[in-house]
Parts: structure tokens; sequence; C-alpha cells
């Protein structure tokens, strides 16, 4: 199982914008991820003492991102950073997250890999019921790179 200082070696995120806590599971076209922080008070996407629902649509881009960096590690491949260009088919079960007891437990599964762009639906969970789901779609950047934690250079393939 993978913690938020493995995660954000992957991603561009970093401190508490790194959502995700810990990678559950993953394979080739899937991964599952937790997270606790969406209760914590500093959380940097809150506003008026809040954490919207719509803004599980960066948690569901963010786990596409992680998925995209472990297969680019795991491949020994660039981990290519990405722009978050489209949201499609969105569906938020609740207005906000911030009072939510539990983990989220988000879930993408790759659709599309051009290797210059992403399409992935995800799901977004909260004790077993569903509170988001959506498809995303990234583009590459060019020229940019995530530094890995032994200084190197790398990309991240489907961060937002």
């Amino acid at each position: 199982m993978l913690t938020r200082e493995a995660i954000a070696v992957l991603i561009p995120h970093q401190g508490l914008m790194c959502l995700w806590e810990e990678v559950v599971d993953w394979d080739d076209e899937r991964i599952v991820l937790r997270s606790h922080g969406h209760r914590d008070p500093a959380h940097p996407l809150r506003h008026a003492q809040r954490l919207h629902a719509v803004h599980l649509c960066e948690y569901g881009a963010q786990t596409m991102a992680v998925h995209g960096g472990l297969l680019a590690a795991r491949d020994g491949a660039a981990i290519r950073p990405g722009v978050l260009v489209a949201l499609r088919g969105v569906q938020l079960q609740l207005a906000r997250i911030d009072d939510l007891p539990g983990a989220l437990e988000g879930t993408a599964r790759k659709l599309i890999d051009t290797g210059e762009s992403w399409q992935y639906e995800f799901e977004i969970r909260h004790a077993g019921d569903l509170i988001a789901q959506g498809r995303a779609a990234v583009m590459a950047r060019p020229d940019q790179s995530v530094s890995g934690s032994d200084g190197s250079s790398s990309q991240s393939s489907s961060s937002a």
C-alpha cells in the first residue's frame, strides 16, 4: 500500500493539495485510493468553513494522475504532467463532504490512452455509498516534469 508521500512523488500536487492518502489497489486499467483529509479544517479547497462536493472532481482527476504515475514508474517511463481538459457526466449526490465521518474511496478506470491524452471514468464513495461519478479527459503538457524522491525528473500522465 502506497502512502501520501509515495503518491506525492508521482503527481505535481504537494502538501495538503495531494488529496489521496493511500493507494489501496491498482492494475493496468484501474486504481482504488483512500483519504480522510476531507475533514481537515486546513483542507486547501475549503471555502467558508465547508468543503463542497464539486471538489470531488479534483479527487477524481488526482485518482487518474496517481494511476498514470504508477504505470509510468512501473514501466520506467517519464511521468508526464497533464492538464484537465474536460469533465463529462458528473453526478454529485450531496452538497458538501467535510461533514462525512469516514474515509473517501476513489476508483478510476482507464477508458482511452493515446500516449498524449487519457480518458477515465471515476467514482468516489463514502461508507460504500456512491457520492460522485463522472468521466474526465486529460492532455499531456509538453516540457514539464515532476521531481522524483531520488532527485530524478519525471512527469505525471494524468495530473489535473
